[in-house]
């Protein structure tokens, strides 16, 4: 379920952000429309307190936009979705810095999707830190790291009145197949060329 929020906040280019892709454990760190420096790494285990963090800190329409659900993130939850393999399950994580810690900020990820050669990509994007670009950086920088593993074709199910995440999914890549039942649009799609992005 691709369910970054459908507030205006959540969309747009991705600003001042660097072009360094994330490559290692180290990550790569990023610079958001408003100056802000946010670093994007791979997922680990030990984000699962973070997760849960993040998942408190969403407000109700952000939950329902990513999960369908107001039903709020379980342990048992954040345990399964920081256990990747980094190749068939991966999952990038958007993290700042918050006084003596770090927190979680967003979160975009590939798993298995139930057909051959294809992934489905999720994300979200804290409230506060929407309107500056992090969505689209997010969703680039899954693309990208499921490309340099192989995979190049994905699915999403995107709430049918949720129009900006459609425009915004529809800007990153070329949609080759949508369905709508009950609600839901899901979409198959691939990434645009580079010199294709937001055309």
């Amino acid at each position: 379920m691709l369910g970054v929020d459908a507030s205006p906040e959540v969309l747009g280019g991705a600003g001042g952000r660097q072009t360094a892709s994330v490559s290692d454990d180290h990550g790569t760190v990023v610079t958001l429309r408003d100056g802000a420096p946010v670093r994007l790494r791979p997922i680990r285990p030990d984000d699962e307190k973070r997760l849960l963090a993040l998942a408190e800190r969403l407000s109700p329409r952000t939950v329902y936009q990513r999960f369908f659900s107001v039903r709020r993130l379980r342990p048992e939850d954040a345990r399964a979705l920081v256990d990747v393999d980094y190749r068939e399950r991966m999952a990038i994580v958007a993290e700042v810095d918050a006084e003596e810690t770090t927190e979680l900020i967003g979160v975009a990820r590939y798993a298995p999707s139930g057909e051959p050669f294809t992934v489905e990509i999720a994300l979200v994007v804290e409230d506060r830190w929407q309107g500056l670009g992090l969505g689209s950086i997010l969703l680039d920088e899954i693309l990208r790291a499921a490309a340099a593993r192989g995979i190049h074709r994905f699915t999403a199910d995107v709430l049918t009145e949720n129009r900006r995440m459609l425009r915004l999914l529809s800007g990153h890549t070329v949609i080759t197949n949508h369905t709508t039942s009950d609600g839901v649009t899901t979409l198959v799609f691939h990434p645009k060329e580079s010199g294709e992005l937001h055309a």
